[in-house]
């Protein structure tokens, strides 16, 4: 009795230490598992922070106070569009501060104000031409350096030799800033301009329409043929090697790498059929091809997802199969189509590889008002910024960052939203 005790103790006793050291190595395994989130979630928010510090001051740009004498002599009654605006912000310049003589410090005292102000007068003398001979306080951009000087990013304390402003253009400055003439005001240039060589002026309509026409194009072509080609290989198709082949040809196309598809835009549209480079026509027909076999898997999922049962009652009241899969299979797989299709369009509108195989990497400052206009796309448009030497692309980088993460974030919230609200589980 005493050894059936003994053993059953001992068996106990083993038990429970193997139940500990399962239960240790459990906790571990969370353990790391909340660490692993813990560090992923800390480099999403320096990621973030970064983006934001860097480009939440891009969305207010330095203006400068001038009194404008809008000269007959020097507009032109008969043509004022191809005056010479530019001198009209001189004689205010040289107005505002007289004692300037010297030819070298006129030149930089022209600097301060930003060389698209020029556009700015002529369009409020093309708007109304009765301003002609009258003296008017404008406010027109300033020059990216004063930006960048008054929102810290050039030190005042280092030599002259050493930074981008001279000291007698620091004192133009806090001279205007004492007599009010000088602030910061909202960057609207920036959603409504097009890109730009200055900073100041710069702006991501251009990009934002680019991409826009190219997401309309991509949609209306990816999103019929990639429910039609899912409704077919997963309702109709006979189950055989030619179907098994296109299958796995979808799967491998879905993971293919975005730049092929770029070389085969550039190779197939450009080369072959000799459509117009740097279009969002062409662009929209290469992100088609890189989302469509990512509709045609979530399609085929989302009528996998549908149970039996349902293809089964409305195929013994009498529906045929064609109304059976559009009258009620359809319907109920409808919300993780549009899931998959949302997050494929998310894809395309970050995608820049591809883009930039088809010459959507032109500079381009026009506004494009149709699909075979020249254009770019705002992940394009970063690319652009983030390479050019000025301090100010810096922040409008960051910001067409931020721009173009809020997209992408409301396009995934959407398809979050039509799964959780349409969504039935079985």
């Amino acid at each position: 009795m005493n050894e059936k005790k003994l053993k059953h103790d001992t068996t106990m006793t083993l038990v429970e230490c193997g139940l500990a050291k399962r239960y240790q190595k459990e906790k571990r395994f969370k353990l790391l598992g909340l660490s692993a989130i813990a560090f992923s979630l800390l480099f999403l928010v320096f990621l973030f922070s970064s983006i934001f510090l860097n480009g939440y001051k891009a969305f207010f740009q330095t203006a400068v106070q001038i009194d404008v004498f809008f000269d007959p002599a020097i507009l032109g009654l008969k043509d004022p569009a191809s005056a010479d605006y530019h001198r009209l912000i001189k004689n205010s310049m040289r107005t505002a501060f007289p004692d300037v003589k010297n030819r070298k410090d006129k030149k930089k005292l022209y600097g301060l104000v930003s060389s698209g102000a020029a556009f700015k007068l002529r369009d409020m003398v093309l708007d109304n031409p009765s301003i002609i001979s009258q003296t008017q306080s404008v406010w027109v951009l300033a020059d990216d350096d004063v930006d960048m000087l008054r929102k810290g990013y050039i030190d005042r304390t280092l030599p002259q030799s050493d930074r981008r402003m001279s000291d007698m253009q620091i004192e133009w400055i806090d001279k205007l800033q004492e007599q009010d003439r000088i602030q910061s005001q909202f960057n609207i240039g920036f959603f409504t301009n097009g890109d730009s060589r200055e900073p100041e002026t710069a702006g991501i309509l251009g990009a934002t329409m680019g991409s826009m026409y190219m997401l309309a194009i991509t949609l209306v072509l990816s999103f019929p043929i990639g429910i039609g080609a899912a409704i077919y290989l997963e309702e109709f198709a006979v189950k055989n090697w030619l179907t098994d082949i296109i299958e796995v040809n979808i799967n491998n196309l879905a993971a293919v790498p975005s730049i092929v598809f770029g070389l085969l835009g550039l190779a197939v549209f450009l080369n072959f059929f000799q459509l117009p480079r740097s279009a969002p026509l062409v662009g929209g027909l290469v992100l088609f091809l890189m989302t469509l076999p990512t509709i045609i898997i979530t399609g085929r999922v989302a009528l996998q997802s549908v149970p039996p049962s349902i293809r089964e009652a409305a195929l013994g009241v009498g529906a045929s199969k064609m109304q059976a899969i559009f009258h009620h299979v359809l319907p109920l797989a409808m919300p993780g189509i549009l899931t998959g299709t949302i997050i494929g369009m998310a894809r395309a509108l970050g995608e820049s590889a591809p883009l930039l195989m088809i010459g959507m990497v032109a500079f381009v400052v026009d506004i494009p008002s149709g699909i075979t206009d020249p254009a770019t796309a705002l992940p394009v448009q970063i690319y652009l910024w983030a390479d050019s030497p000025e301090r100010a692309f810096v922040e409008r980088t960051s910001a067409a960052i931020m721009v173009l993460l809020t997209f992408l974030i409301l396009m995934n919230g959407t398809a979050v939203y039509l799964r959780s609200k349409f969504e039935r589980r079985w």
